[in-house]
Order: structure tokens, then sequence, then C-alpha cells
């Protein structure tokens, strides 16, 4: 698993560095002319900055399931996945497309990437 790790580390960080540009870059002419342009660029910002925070949080998971293998350390990969995804997710979502209603769903994404680092922190306790 723990390539399997630092993969994810590695793709995650690419593609948060990619939307982060994108969202400085290309986004800011799109939306900041909307009325709501504000709003839907610091949700770009959060997730990216989620995104990449938790990107390199695999390269944790990585460590922990080669020191501490077990369920746990795998749990908390799976866990920044599902989190990444449902968090930063939901929030790309809601600044291209404006629908505020995705935002009912960010809060599992968040609850996610606590889980993982709950899951981490209990692979090292063991």
């Amino acid at each position: 698993m723990e390539r399997l790790w630092m993969i994810s580390a590695a793709v995650h960080g690419f593609v948060a560095v990619a939307l982060g540009a994108f969202g400085a870059h290309g986004l800011k002419s799109k939306l900041g002319a909307l009325a709501d342009g504000a709003d839907r660029l610091g949700w770009w910002q959060t997730a990216s900055q989620y995104h990449l925070a938790h990107a390199l949080a695999f390269g944790l998971c990585a460590l922990a399931a080669t020191r501490y293998p077990g369920t746990a350390a795998n749990a908390s990969g799976w866990l920044l996945h599902a989190g990444i995804g449902i968090f930063s997710g939901s929030l790309y979502l809601m600044a291209l497309t404006g629908t505020r209603w995705l935002g009912a769903i960010t809060p599992i994404g968040g609850l996610c990437l606590l889980g993982a680092w709950l899951a981490l922190g209990l692979a090292c306790w063991r």
C-alpha cells in the first residue's frame, strides 16, 4: 500500500496545483464579472488549498503503512481519497456551476478528511 499512497500523493498534488493555477488565472477573468464571482473564486481557492494539503497527507499514509501496517493506516488513505473527492470536488463544482445546494454535501467530505487524520493517528498510536 505504501506505493499506492505515494502515487496518490503525486497525482493529487499535481492535480491540486493545476486546478489552483487554473482558478487563479483561467477562472478569475470569467467568474470575476459575475454577481457571485467573489464567492465562487473563494470556493475554488478553498478547494485547491485543502486538496493540496491533503495530497501531502498521502505521504504520511505511505509512511504509516510501512511502519505501522494495518487497517487504520490504509483506511486513512481511502478516507483521504473520499474526502478530497467530496469536499474539494463539491467546492470545485459549486464554483464552476454556481449550484449552491452542493454545499450541503461538502461537510461529508470534511468528515472524511477528519476521519483520515484520526485513522492516521490511530495507526501510529498502536
